[in-house]
Protein backbone atom coordinates (compact mmCIF):
# COMPACT_ATOMS: atom_id res chain seq x y z
CA UNK A 1 0.00 0.00 0.00
CA UNK A 2 1.24 3.48 -0.91
CA UNK A 3 1.16 6.20 1.73
CA UNK A 4 1.65 9.85 0.89
CA UNK A 5 3.98 11.84 3.10
CA UNK A 6 3.68 15.47 4.14
CA UNK A 7 6.05 17.68 2.16
CA UNK A 8 8.59 19.76 4.08
CA UNK A 9 11.33 22.29 3.42
CA UNK A 10 11.42 24.98 0.77
CA UNK A 11 9.55 24.61 -2.52
CA UNK A 12 12.38 22.85 -4.46
CA UNK A 13 12.79 20.38 -1.58
CA UNK A 14 9.04 19.76 -1.54
CA UNK A 15 9.01 19.05 -5.26
CA UNK A 16 11.96 16.67 -4.89
CA UNK A 17 9.99 14.81 -2.21
CA UNK A 18 6.87 14.81 -4.40
CA UNK A 19 8.83 13.46 -7.38
CA UNK A 20 10.21 10.68 -5.18
CA UNK A 21 6.67 9.85 -4.04
CA UNK A 22 5.53 9.83 -7.69
CA UNK A 23 8.33 7.43 -8.66
CA UNK A 24 7.41 5.11 -5.80
CA UNK A 25 3.69 5.29 -6.64
CA UNK A 26 4.20 4.52 -10.34
CA UNK A 27 7.00 1.96 -9.93
CA UNK A 28 6.36 -1.21 -11.89
CA UNK A 29 3.15 0.03 -13.53
CA UNK A 30 3.12 1.01 -17.20
CA UNK A 31 -0.59 1.65 -17.86
CA UNK A 32 -1.08 5.28 -18.90
CA UNK A 33 -4.58 5.57 -17.42
CA UNK A 34 -3.72 3.99 -14.07
CA UNK A 35 -0.59 6.10 -13.71
CA UNK A 36 -2.34 9.31 -14.76
CA UNK A 37 -5.13 8.66 -12.26
CA UNK A 38 -2.78 8.02 -9.37
CA UNK A 39 -0.47 10.89 -10.25
CA UNK A 40 -3.40 13.32 -10.54
CA UNK A 41 -4.61 12.33 -7.08
CA UNK A 42 -1.13 12.52 -5.57
CA UNK A 43 -0.44 16.04 -6.87
CA UNK A 44 -3.96 17.33 -6.17
CA UNK A 45 -3.74 16.33 -2.51
CA UNK A 46 -0.06 17.22 -2.00
CA UNK A 47 0.03 20.79 -3.31
CA UNK A 48 -1.95 23.71 -1.87
CA UNK A 49 -4.31 26.06 -3.69
CA UNK A 50 -5.23 23.80 -6.61
CA UNK A 51 -8.73 23.26 -7.96
CA UNK A 52 -7.91 20.93 -10.87
CA UNK A 53 -5.08 18.52 -11.70
CA UNK A 54 -5.18 16.13 -14.60
CA UNK A 55 -4.21 14.88 -17.99
CA UNK A 56 -5.36 15.47 -21.53
CA UNK A 57 -4.22 12.86 -24.05
CA UNK A 58 -3.52 13.56 -27.72
CA UNK A 59 -5.67 11.37 -29.98
CA UNK A 60 -3.90 12.37 -33.18
CA UNK A 61 -6.16 15.37 -33.76
CA UNK A 62 -7.00 17.03 -30.45
CA UNK A 63 -6.59 16.70 -26.70
CA UNK A 64 -9.09 14.45 -24.91
CA UNK A 65 -9.62 14.57 -21.16
CA UNK A 66 -8.00 11.79 -19.16
CA UNK A 67 -7.87 11.07 -15.44
CA UNK A 68 -8.13 14.13 -13.20
CA UNK A 69 -9.09 15.51 -9.80
CA UNK A 70 -11.46 18.47 -9.54
CA UNK A 71 -14.65 19.70 -11.16
CA UNK A 72 -15.88 18.10 -14.41
CA UNK A 73 -13.70 19.21 -17.30
CA UNK A 74 -13.91 20.10 -20.96
CA UNK A 75 -13.79 16.82 -22.88
CA UNK A 76 -11.97 17.94 -26.04
CA UNK A 77 -9.51 20.76 -26.64
CA UNK A 78 -8.25 21.63 -30.11
CA UNK A 79 -4.52 22.31 -30.35
CA UNK A 80 -5.38 25.75 -31.72
CA UNK A 81 -7.10 26.95 -28.51
CA UNK A 82 -6.43 27.56 -24.86
CA UNK A 83 -3.48 27.09 -22.57
CA UNK A 84 -3.49 23.30 -22.97
CA UNK A 85 -3.64 23.62 -26.75
CA UNK A 86 -0.72 26.08 -26.68
CA UNK A 87 1.42 23.70 -24.60
CA UNK A 88 0.68 20.81 -26.95
CA UNK A 89 1.14 22.91 -30.10
CA UNK A 90 4.40 24.62 -29.08
CA UNK A 91 5.92 21.82 -27.00
CA UNK A 92 6.62 24.39 -24.27
CA UNK A 93 5.33 24.58 -20.72
CA UNK A 94 2.69 27.28 -20.32
CA UNK A 95 2.65 29.17 -17.00
CA UNK A 96 -0.19 31.68 -16.89
CA UNK A 97 -0.67 34.06 -13.97
CA UNK A 98 -4.15 35.20 -15.08
CA UNK A 99 -6.11 32.95 -17.42
CA UNK A 100 -8.64 35.75 -17.97
CA UNK A 101 -5.92 37.65 -19.84
CA UNK A 102 -5.54 34.80 -22.36
CA UNK A 103 -7.86 35.64 -25.29
CA UNK A 104 -8.57 32.02 -26.27
CA UNK A 105 -8.61 30.55 -22.74
CA UNK A 106 -11.11 27.72 -22.38
CA UNK A 107 -12.87 28.15 -19.04
CA UNK A 108 -13.80 24.66 -17.92
CA UNK A 109 -14.04 25.86 -14.29
CA UNK A 110 -14.89 29.55 -13.84
CA UNK A 111 -13.03 29.50 -10.49
CA UNK A 112 -9.66 28.90 -12.17
CA UNK A 113 -7.46 32.00 -12.28
CA UNK A 114 -3.97 30.65 -13.00
CA UNK A 115 -2.72 27.60 -14.86
CA UNK A 116 0.41 25.53 -15.43
CA UNK A 117 0.45 23.09 -18.35
CA UNK A 118 3.36 20.78 -19.19
CA UNK A 119 3.41 19.04 -22.57
CA UNK A 120 4.14 15.32 -22.54
CA UNK A 121 6.42 14.00 -25.27
CA UNK A 122 8.17 10.73 -25.96
CA UNK A 123 10.84 10.66 -28.68
CA UNK A 124 9.31 13.76 -30.27
CA UNK A 125 5.77 12.41 -30.31
CA UNK A 126 3.07 14.31 -28.44
CA UNK A 127 1.36 12.13 -25.81
CA UNK A 128 -0.71 14.88 -24.19
CA UNK A 129 -0.44 17.46 -21.42
CA UNK A 130 -0.35 17.55 -17.62
CA UNK A 131 -2.53 20.44 -16.43
CA UNK A 132 -2.77 22.19 -13.03
CA UNK A 133 -5.29 24.95 -12.32
CA UNK A 134 -5.60 27.23 -9.31
CA UNK A 135 -8.25 29.66 -8.08
CA UNK A 136 -5.38 31.95 -6.99
CA UNK A 137 -3.96 34.43 -9.52
CA UNK A 138 -0.20 34.02 -9.97
CA UNK A 139 -0.20 30.72 -8.05
CA UNK A 140 2.61 29.15 -10.09
CA UNK A 141 6.22 30.34 -10.15
CA UNK A 142 9.39 29.01 -11.75
CA UNK A 143 9.93 26.52 -8.89
CA UNK A 144 6.45 25.12 -9.53
CA UNK A 145 7.20 24.90 -13.23
CA UNK A 146 10.44 22.99 -12.71
CA UNK A 147 8.86 20.72 -10.11
CA UNK A 148 5.81 19.88 -12.21
CA UNK A 149 7.99 19.36 -15.30
CA UNK A 150 9.99 16.78 -13.32
CA UNK A 151 6.80 15.04 -12.18
CA UNK A 152 5.53 15.02 -15.78
CA UNK A 153 8.80 13.38 -16.82
CA UNK A 154 8.33 10.75 -14.10
CA UNK A 155 4.94 10.00 -15.67
CA UNK A 156 6.36 9.65 -19.20
CA UNK A 157 9.18 7.40 -17.95
CA UNK A 158 6.67 5.22 -16.08
CA UNK A 159 5.00 4.27 -19.35
CA UNK A 160 8.06 2.25 -20.40
CA UNK A 161 7.75 3.34 -24.02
Amino acid sequence: MFTTQILSGDKPQQYAQLAAQARALLAGEHDRIANAANLSALVYHALPELNWVGFYFFDGTELVVGPFQGQPACVRIPLSRGVCGAAARTGETQRVDDVNAVPDHIACDAASRSELVVPLFHEGALLGVFDLDSPVPGRFDVDDQWGVEEIAQVYVESLGL
